[in-house]
């Protein structure tokens, strides 16, 4: 996307609804990392070595269940870090009913 909100000609826009919201279950997580690696602005690792979700201002949303937005730019890497984390423990949910468009309770 260009500055004024159209597209640029050849950028690649996933497939599914135009907002995602992403949440980590902590009890599932085993610390693999491959979330941070694929999307670093959207998971951090905390102090006991599990992974969550941060806000748009790069804080930890510590609280178990806590949503965050994920920037359009990464959707593709939140949805893959969900497809491939081992412990099938993040949830990527769309639309206004956030139905879950990847993760362990996908369709």
């Amino acid at each position: 996307m260009v500055g004024d909100g159209t597209q640029q000609a050849g950028a690649a826009v996933p497939p599914g609804p135009a907002e995602l919201r992403v949440w980590v279950d902590q009890d599932l997580c085993t610390g693999d990392g491959l979330c941070v690696q694929y999307a670093p602005e959207v998971f951090e690792f905390d102090v006991d070595g599990l992974a969550y979700v941060k806000d748009a201002a790069g804080d930890l949303r510590l609280a178990p269940g806590s949503r965050v937005d994920v920037p359009p730019h990464l959707r593709l890497e939140v949805i893959d870090a969900a497809k491939e984390c081992p412990g099938e423990c993040i949830h990527v949910l769309g639309g206004p009913d956030e139905v879950e468009v990847a993760g362990p309770e996908a369709a």
